[in-house]
């Protein structure tokens, strides 16, 4: 525990999450990096497992009613002290007019949570700061005005792709109800918010790689004509990770080639993966391990020939911005094969640093079939995508940059 308020509030969907390693990674270094903070969550954790580097992290958690009706109490005392503030009227005004654009319990639901969050946060905080452009922002930024605090954002994929502009634009735009600053993790993303933002700069921050939390590379003997194909791949079983694509291709795969592909990772649609599998003829050669910690992810990395993400665009406009899986592919000098989607052409260069497929189920195969009689172009793939992570895209840059911003929307 620490002895004195921190200064910061940080807002994230959940803490702590197997699939958002790049926020525990951040946290971390941000700590080490004398930014004191304390971490808000607006939902309890659901995971089983945590990665050894949510360990790592001191500063204290404190966890929002998930549900309202789940606290009454503590919501109507949020509600009661927040309206004796200055700036909760101004708060409960952008509030209807979000709600009427946007009507749901989900948008109740936040600004309860903003109400219990003004009301419990110590005297001493300056500012907050919350990891996703769309809910936790949204309670961030209702808290922010209903305290008269600033705000700030860390944006990454589906918050930024299934939000409507209109919310975005009000996010991104000067005055009280707009964030200070905003940073997110691709280029590709932060083009299309800068596009939208009239007073906050949204900077580009790649989450890069703490290589100091990842072995050497290991020594991958040389494979031959004929020798069995390992595939890994590490993602939630959700649509735009597109592995009902992978599984088709994994089916279409010339009988003399000897492969087995090994699947880490939940999601909403295991059931539908496992059946699409078994209708396809292939789950004598999958293997479904699940959600992981790292650890158990890199150890399956190094004993692989093959990463393969064929990520695509959702219905609903969801999409991946640059993996960090890739990056920890890349860091075992594990060949990469993927598509060109969002930010991934941002690390991979197709052929150079790995292989940029169409989102095809014939194009996923023919590539792998490359790997497979091709024993020189995996590795040097591997190579030159190792080379690059070590040049381009440690965490070190980002968390500099990133700590000298939340320093400077807190008092000296």
């Amino acid at each position: 525990m620490n002895n004195t308020a921190p200064r910061l509030a940080i807002v994230v969907k959940g803490w702590p999450r197997l699939s958002e390693t790049f926020i525990a990674q951040e946290l971390v270094a941000l700590e080490r990096a004398g930014i004191d903070f304390a971490i808000w969550s607006l939902r309890h954790p659901t995971d089983k497992k945590t990665h050894p580097l949510h360990d790592q992290l001191r500063a204290d958690v404190f966890y929002l009613p998930e549900y309202l009706h789940d606290a009454p109490g503590r919501v109507l005392r949020g509600v009661l002290s927040a309206m004796t503030r200055p700036g909760f009227w101004g708060a409960a005004r952008q509030f209807a007019r979000d709600l009427v654009r946007d009507f749901n319990r989900n948008r109740v639901r936040r600004f309860g949570q903003a109400c219990v969050l003004a009301r419990e946060l110590p005297a001493g905080t300056e500012a907050l700061y919350a990891h996703f452009l769309h809910t936790p922002s949204s309670v961030a930024r209702y808290c922010a005005m209903i305290r008269g605090l600033p705000w700030s954002f860390s944006a990454h994929a589906k918050d930024i792709w299934t939000s409507p502009d209109w919310e975005l634009r009000e996010k991104l735009s000067a005055g009280s109800a707009g964030a200070t600053f905003g940073a997110t993790c691709t280029a590709f993303g932060a083009d299309h918010l800068n596009t939208l933002a009239t007073g906050t700069p949204v900077d580009l921050v790649y989450h890069g790689l703490d290589l100091a939390r990842f072995p050497p590379p290991p020594e991958r003997p040389a494979r031959q004509q004929g020798d069995p194909l390992v595939l890994v791949s590490v993602g939630r079983l959700v649509e735009k990770k597109g592995f009902d694509t992978l599984i088709d291709a994994l089916a279409l795969l010339p009988p003399q080639i000897d492969w087995h592909w090994v699947h880490i990772g939940g999601g909403a649609l295991e059931d539908d993966m496992r059946a699409r599998a078994d209708a396809a003829g292939v789950s004598n050669r999958v293997t479904w391990r699940g959600a992981c910690d790292q650890p158990e992810v890199i150890e399956a990395m190094r004993t692989a020939d093959l990463f393969v993400l064929p990520s695509r665009v959702a219905a609903d406009g969801d999409r991946d911005g640059l993996p960090n899986v890739l990056m920890e592919a890349a860091s075992q000098k594990l060949a990469i094969l993927s598509t060109p989607v969002s930010a991934i052409p941002e690390f991979i260069d197709d052929g150079v640093h790995g292989i940029l497929s169409e989102d095809a189920p014939g194009a996923l195969a023919a590539h792998m079939v490359r790997v497979a009689e091709d024993p020189t172009l995996a590795p040097a793939l591997a190579k030159a995508a190792h080379s690059r992570l070590h040049a381009e895209f440690t965490m070190q840059p980002g968390i500099d940059h990133l700590a000298d911003r939340l320093r400077g929307i807190m008092r000296p």
